[in-house]
């Protein structure tokens, strides 16, 4: 908190400082005589009113009423990192986004919109990195328009928590009543030590997704469609240029005629190792299986010249949050999918 010479709390923050990442704190309870107060960290997305509005890391938006305040001061923009490969939010979303490519896309100045016939938000919502060239009510009308010629809802990827993430933009979806339905994290870690990591089962490598590791993939009867975007979405039109990174999957083999014990897929790009779809038997879980899948696409990752690793995980997956912080990940932001208004609703 700030305070002044004398040694009291001051409120150093204003309307003008929307946009930036504030520390506040204020009374609770009403700001009752003798009532506790409570702090938060976060971007002041909104000062309307006499009320605050703070978007946190996780994307938690929390009013504050601007009476109840009792200290405040502009923070740095993000904290620095102890420990895990250092970069910038949009170089980790570009690679999170070529790791998972669409069989289409289409530009709305430096919004890039995405479609896979509906496979995952993930291929089939926009990435706003940068600015639509258009006041943001239209940006939003053509994006509802290009999704629906497709029959997809539409959906917009943000994120929070990192500098140059977009707590403004999460705000102004929020006003607009587009609804957070996903949040997760993207965790990186250094990619040496994890392929390290020693372990007793054969691991089978392989450029394409067979029956049998299709059928331990957690999303059942995946389509043509699905299996494109797993493979690195070759060419089609307006998919992009066809030089997309290295696909590798990974299968520890099971008992003869079932799927096998675990599998994994690890995209290289550059210096990044991107790691998705583990999958465990659940009659096998807790053997180290997922660590023995990660170790060996890390280490076909180093001989690829990659050094660093990301991951996503969502918030609600204690297991998975668990297994990556063993294995020494760290949260780096929070992203988030925001689905357009239901008909009728403001827009």
């Amino acid at each position: 908190m700030e305070f002044s010479a004398a040694g009291r709390l001051e409120v150093r923050v204003t309307a003008a400082d929307v946009g930036k990442r504030v520390s506040v704190r204020s009374l609770i309870d009403g700001g009752a005589p003798g009532g506790k107060f409570t702090d938060t960290v976060g971007v002041l997305t909104s000062w309307d009113d006499d009320v605050l509005v703070i978007t946190r890391r996780d994307g938690e938006r929390v009013r504050v009423d601007a009476p109840s305040l009792v200290a405040g001061k502009v923070v740095p923009a993000a904290p620095a990192r102890r420990r895990g490969p250092a970069a910038g939010y949009e170089e980790l979303a570009r690679a999170a986004a070529r790791a998972w490519r669409p069989l289409e896309t289409a530009r709305l100045g430096e919004w890039e919109l995405r479609a896979a016939a509906g496979f995952t938000r993930r291929a089939n919502s926009v990435l706003p990195l940068g600015t639509p060239d258009m006041p943001l009510d239209r940006a939003l009308d053509a994006v509802r328009r290009w999704y629906g010629e497709r029959g997809l809802p539409a959906y917009v990827q943000t994120a929070t928590g990192a500098q140059g993430t977009q707590e403004a933009l999460c705000a102004e979806l929020e006003r607009r009543g587009w609804v957070r339905e996903v949040t997760a994290g993207l965790w990186v870690g250094a990619l040496a030590p994890l392929a390290d990591r020693a372990g007793t089962e054969d691991v089978v490598l392989s450029r394409e997704a067979d029956e049998g590791w299709l059928a331990r993939y957690g999303r059942k009867g995946a389509s043509e469609v699905a299996l494109k975007v797993l493979g690195g979405a070759p060419d089609t039109e307006g998919a992009g240029d066809g030089d997309g990174p290295s696909v590798w999957f990974a299968a520890v083999p099971g008992t003869a005629g079932e799927a096998p014990a675990a599998i994994g897929r690890c995209v290289v790009d550059g210096r990044w190792a991107g790691f998705a779809a583990v999958e465990v038997d659940p009659a096998r879980r807790r053997q180290g299986l997922a660590t023995v899948v990660m170790a060996a696409l890390a280490r076909r990752a180093l001989a690829e010249g990659a050094s660093a690793a990301w991951l996503q995980v969502e918030e609600d997956n204690a297991g998975a949050r668990a297994l990556y912080t063993g294995l020494g990940f760290t949260e780096h932001h929070v992203y988030h999918h925001y689905r357009e208004p239901a008909s009728g609703s403001s827009s």
